[in-house]
């Protein structure tokens, strides 16, 4: 009798189901033929065997269901999808599986920016969990071969199939298998050389009309690869040079325009700097749920390349070991050390938390400070946008044999002594050890022009921090995007409070070309606040006399130092938008950059010249301490010892540096109760049906607060059990 692939578990959901034995068959059937037909020549020579009764055989059979889940093509990730999606669904039916096809809606985080989308980016993250769930359990699927995308998708869909492994163990069903297929790497655009001559020419204009900060900061957007994210960079100067009377706002549009058409590929992917997308690349590699085989593309996988990955994948079949949620806890501290050596998005600190909690673990930014503390991360990962190194030229390296991406980075962090679990295992089939024991390409030094993953560390730590202090329970900072001189600028120094309610205020205030000015003019700072600062900050020699000039002089040797603050950002308050414009803000003033931090309940991805602290729990709309900051207060940079502190200005006014009272809050509940009006009006702006309410907060990933339950509930029975065994 021949011998068919099945799934290995007496419960087959189509045993009886007359209705999906029927339906199924023609869905089936319709994805093959159509496979055969857009593949041409390629899938030539594959022999039509999907006939109804075969594909009912199968389904009959228990033969595994596998959905290939793609993304909307109007992702510039997916608009490529197709083929691949078609080269899965003949792979998989040639080794016995029955392929279907899906797809979900994917926010793409670039185009979102600054509008009203920024606020369901994050939920997205859960509502795409949700239907994933809903569309596995609906159509009885074993398991997925995931093209996965970048924004909220990856983790999305790693969090969804981890927690329905468990919800299938539990009804004593089959496990989840997974495999996930990264979408190739875009390049990015380049600056047509006529408008880098009249942008030089705007550069000289501005000069010679006295604003040689706008000059050096057009000069400097210009020495970036040309992505979406460069392109804010050049809007924030765009702006002020029209406010300065440098360019009209006809020019404005007209070069909005052209670095807009020349800035992404036209054959799509995930873009070339090192945010969200190519973070949750790093990550998903980690958690052991990529195939060497399609980490890092250039253009999307042959169908040879997806083969080697669907015969890896009929491999686990059948092995619970492999299923999603254990690979996923088998694997946590390999990612989290990956992530931080690979200085990855400070967005991944909440979704690989969520993956974890999904995956039926209770966890927290706490646990991933726990492995930060067990051994120093070094930072491995030599990536800049102004030097030629992004993610594209690292899948170069891959693809042509130089580099082994992930591989290579986990090999390289064994090599300084960083414990990676190489026993736990990955869709390979295999574990990392074994995987390492291929030495082609695998060491750093194969690299021999523009390395990105280093054979020695730039520097002994990296990552991202969480920190601690009288104004928040928890906060994150992205220490692996400053550089030690950026690191030691700011690191235990005072800085002012400049505080704005909501993100629109922030962007209208940070693109004033006056914003300094009006700093001074309104006496941002009591002037003996501002002395002691001069001298605690470093300052030497006698300070001047008068206000304005002791402000300008020490924001020229950059000894005034200054907390920008957007509050109201929060989850329940606004759906955690992303702070990456008025980030960009800063970056595209010379300036404000060299003095700033910024400080929110919102999120990040990227970083600023002076730090960027973000994801602050409690956060404003619930209490936290951002709902009662003001101008004027001033805070401590403590990131050597992870730490931030609102200070006593009354004692600081005598030169004490001293914590503020732990009631200071107390004192200012009518300005938080003026500010929890105004932010429960402005929250009407996101759709009820889509906030972030019912959830846990950002140090506890954002889940449903039923799916955190679920977790928690889950390890009190291990614990339960695993005293149960040692009591025998």
């Amino acid at each position: 009798m021949e011998q068919r692939l099945r799934i290995e578990n007496p419960i087959n959901p189509y045993e009886w189901n007359v209705q999906g034995k029927a339906n199924e068959p023609i869905t089936v059937a319709a994805l093959l033929d159509r496979a055969r037909k857009i593949l041409g020549p390629e899938a030539a020579d594959i022999p039509v065997t999907w006939t109804l009764d075969e594909i009912y055989t199968r389904l009959d059979h228990n033969a595994p269901r596998i959905l290939i889940l793609g993304g909307s093509w109007d992702h510039p990730a997916h608009v490529m999808d197709l083929e691949t999606v078609m080269r899965a669904a003949l792979n998989l039916w040639q080794k016995g599986a029955v392929p279907f096809y899906a797809s979900t809606p994917v926010l793409c985080d670039g185009t979102a920016q600054n509008n009203m989308g920024m606020s369901y980016s994050l939920q997205s993250r859960n509502a795409i969990a949700q239907m994933v769930v809903n569309h596995l359990e609906a159509q009885s699927y074993h398991g997925a071969f995931v093209i996965q995308s970048c924004d909220k998708q990856p983790l999305a869909v790693v969090s969804a199939l981890a927690h329905l492994d468990r919800v299938r163990r539990l009804r004593g069903e089959a496990p989840v298998w997974a495999t996930f297929a990264p979408v190739h790497v875009l390049k990015g655009g380049t600056v047509p050389e006529k408008l880098r001559v009249e942008l030089e020419e705007v550069a000289q204009r501005a000069e010679t009309m006295g604003h040689s900060d706008i000059a050096d900061d057009l000069r400097d957007a210009l020495s970036y690869i040309l992505q979406c994210s460069s392109n804010t960079q050049f809007q924030g100067v765009f702006v002020r040079a029209v406010a300065a009377g440098v360019i009209t706002k006809e020019r404005h549009k007209v070069y909005e325009q052209v670095l807009a058409v020349n800035t992404c590929d036209g054959a799509g992917g995930i873009c070339a700097f090192h945010g969200t997308g190519n973070s949750s690349r790093d990550l998903v590699t980690g958690f052991g749920l990529v195939h060497p085989e399609v980490e890092l593309l250039t253009e999307p996988p042959t169908f040879k390349q997806v083969g080697t990955v669907v015969d890896a994948f009929v491999g686990m079949l059948n092995k619970p070991e492999f299923s999603v949620s254990e690979l996923v806890k088998a694997n946590v501290k390999n990612a989290i050390r990956l992530h931080s050596a690979a200085g990855g998005s400070t967005n991944l600190m909440m979704h690989l938390v969520g993956a974890m909690v999904y995956a039926g673990v209770p966890f927290s930014v706490d646990d991933i400070e726990k492995v930060h503390k067990e051994h120093p991360i070094p930072d491995m990962f030599d990536y800049s946008l102004t030097q030629g190194r992004d993610i594209y030229a690292l899948a170069q390296q891959c693809t042509g044999g130089y580099s082994r991406g992930m591989e290579t980075l986990v090999y390289e962090l064994v090599q300084q002594s960083v414990p990676m679990d190489l026993d736990a295992l990955t869709v390979t089939g295999t574990s990392w050890r074994d995987r390492l024991q291929d030495k082609k390409g695998l060491s750093a030094t194969e690299v021999k022009e523009n390395p990105i993953i280093l054979a020695e560390p730039r520097r002994p730590f990296s990552g991202v921090d969480v920190l601690r202090g009288n104004i928040f329970e928890s906060a994150v900072v992205k220490v692996s995007g400053m550089e030690l001189e950026q690191f030691d600028e700011f690191d235990g120094k005072l800085a002012v409070v400049v505080y704005y309610e909501n993100e629109e205020e922030a962007n209208q205030g940070l693109l004033d070309v006056q914003l300094l000015e009006k700093w001074k003019a309104n006496r941002i700072v009591d002037e003996q606040v501002l002395r002691q600062l001069y001298r605690l900050n470093g300052g030497t020699g006698t300070p001047a006399d008068n206000y304005d000039d002791l402000f300008d002089d020490m924001v020229e040797r950059r000894l005034f130092k200054t907390a920008i603050v957007i509050g109201g950002q929060g989850p329940d308050a606004f759906g955690m938008p992303e702070m990456f414009t008025p980030m960009q803000h800063i970056n595209a003033n010379r300036t404000l950059q060299k003095i700033t931090v910024l400080m929110s309940d919102g999120r990040y991805s990227g970083v600023t010249y002076g730090a960027a602290i973000g994801h602050v729990t409690p956060e404003a709309f619930h209490g936290g301490g951002l709902l009662y900051l003001q101008n004027g207060d001033v805070v401590r940079l403590g990131f050597r010892q992870k730490t931030l502190d609102l200070l006593d200005s009354a004692a600081l006014t005598q030169g004490e540096v001293k914590l503020a009272a732990d009631n200071w809050q107390a004192q200012r509940m009518e300005l938080g109760a003026d500010r929890k009006t105004r932010l429960l009006q402005r929250r009407r702006q996101v759709a009820a049906s889509n906030r972030l309410t019912g959830c846990t907060d950002a140090s506890r990933g954002v889940v449903p607060m039923a799916v955190w339950e679920e977790a928690e509930w889950s390890a009190q029975l291990e614990n339960q059990t695993q005293e149960d065994v040692q009591h025998v």
